[in-house]
């Protein structure tokens, strides 16, 4: 009797169409990015409206901002190896709880209490830690080689929505429901949880490199909509089954590095400008927090089209291109902002406003490019560790970013115009150096993925050819 191999039977999956079935999986984990990444970037105008009253000083109110980030960090080290050795939904279940219970908690946080403020939103990160880990993994895993450039790219455009989502929230119930109201939204994502309970399945490669052939075959039959005995069942089982060991991410060092660099400097970037943006602006024009809040609804506009046109960019010049056109172009337009703070309009809008603008679309862009890479580059067996491995570098750069701009500022200051405008300058270079270094990994670190299929393991090959994903080499 011959043997069968697991790729015998992914390669069922691998040629399946993108049908209803698999768009309705598409829009559950869609739908949980977006509430997830709303319950994150909504604290920026909470900040907003409760350190004037708080009476805050910058070093609490970044605190207040970065303690998703801490959370995020040691969250992603423990849901990436969990993840592996225990399957993606599990994991995802978890971390929609996790964010959502944290989340709708601050709305009864006592006034002046900002270090239990705190402490909800470093389970916040922890929570979103574990939904991005497993979300990831899943959507590069479900998704067929010929698809997967664009369709991954483009689950990422849902994040950007979450941000966008709660500036649009922000600048319109702020002054209805109050900060508490607004905060109170934040449970929502508990309802995802238990969907994806009962509508999930977990991934057919992650089974399948665990040897668990017959949930595989039988989630690939369901997948395909066909009868299980018509798919091969392997009868060779993995040589190295996925454990929970973050050790072995280190077995490849360039890849260790790209996505540590990737990440840090992106998400640095990102959240330096995004959670910081609210407040810099609302000072330096002398406007209120849900005045500032419709201003970042068109610069998390601008986030979404960039997400949107990057993931089909790619497909067309390959992810490492893509990557660097994003870099070094979010560089430009961040050294742009450094030197544009004061309040000069242009086409009815604030130069400095006009410049978060374009950096967006590139940051966002970026995002999307990157956010599948790691996973493609590692491989299904180190897949979600290797998605935890970018978390915890982006949950550096969410403390990262909003700390040194808090530091440049001057952290034992009360937030004023005066700081915040000294500031401007010495922070956006900083976050425009950040970029920098992000398009530098790219152009010499990433690997190309695009058109190759999802193997056990990261593919040691060259680097920079982009395989044809209408050939049958990848399938």
């Amino acid at each position: 009797m011959d043997s069968v191999t697991t790729e015998a039977m992914l390669g069922h999956l691998d040629r399946g169409r993108l049908d209803t079935r698999y768009w309705i999986l598409f829009a559950l984990l869609a739908v949980g990015a977006a509430l997830d990444f709303f319950d994150f970037f909504v604290v920026g105008y909470l900040v907003a409206v409760v350190g004037p009253q708080w009476h805050l000083t910058y070093g609490q109110s970044s605190l207040m901002l970065l303690g998703g980030g801490l959370g995020a960090i040691c969250g992603a080290l423990v849901w990436g190896p969990l993840s592996d050795a225990w399957g993606r939904k599990k994991m995802l279940v978890a971390g929609s709880f996790v964010c959502a219970i944290a989340a709708g908690s601050i709305a009864l946080v006592r006034d002046g209490d900002w270090m239990t403020f705190t402490v909800l939103r470093f389970f916040v990160g922890v929570g979103l830690a574990g939904c991005a880990t497993a979300i990831t993994a899943l959507i590069v895993e479900y998704t067929p080689t010929r698809y997967r450039t664009v369709v991954t790219s483009l689950l990422i455009v849902f994040a950007t929505f979450g941000s966008f989502l709660s500036a649009l929230t922000s600048a319109n119930l702020l002054g209805v429901l109050g900060w508490r109201g607004v905060a109170t939204l934040g449970v929502v994502p508990a309802l995802m949880g238990f969907v994806y309970i009962f509508a999930l399945p977990e991934s057919a490669r992650w089974l399948a490199v665990k040897g668990r052939f017959a949930e595989a075959r039988a989630t690939v039959a369901w997948t395909l909509r066909v009868p299980p005995e018509t798919i091969p069942l392997p009868t060779v089982a993995p040589p190295v089954t996925p454990r929970a060991s973050l050790g072995e991410l280190l077995h490849h060092p360039r890849l260790f590095a790209f996505v540590g660099l990737t990440w840090l400097g992106l998400a640095t970037a990102i959240y330096g400008m995004l959670l910081w943006g609210p407040t810099v602006v609302a000072l330096l024009l002398g406007i209120t927090a849900r005045q500032a809040a419709v201003y970042f609804v068109y610069v998390t506009a601008a986030g979404l089209i960039g997400k949107v046109l990057f993931s089909f960019l790619a497909q067309w010049l390959g992810r490492k291109r893509c990557g660097e056109i994003t870099g070094y172009g979010a560089a430009a337009a961040l050294a742009l902002a450094a030197f544009s703070y004061q309040p000069v309009f242009m086409i009815g809008v604030p130069v400095f406003v006009l410049a978060m603008i374009v950096t967006s679309l590139f940051l966002e862009g970026e995002a999307s490019d990157i956010t599948p890479w790691a996973v493609e580059a590692y491989g299904v067996r180190l897949g979600a560790r290797a998605a935890g491995l970018s978390q915890a570098a982006n949950g550096c750069g969410k403390v990262v970013g909003p700390l040194c701009l808090a530091l440049i500022a001057g952290a034992d200051n009360l937030v004023s115009p005066k700081a915040t405008a000294q500031a401007v300058t010495p922070a956006f270079l900083f976050l425009a150096a950040c970029m920098l270094v992000v398009g530098l990994a790219c152009t010499f670190l990433g690997p190309e993925t695009v058109g190759k299929p999802m193997a056990l393991e990261a593919d040691p090959g060259p680097p920079d050819t982009i395989a044809n994903p209408t050939s049958g080499a990848t399938y």
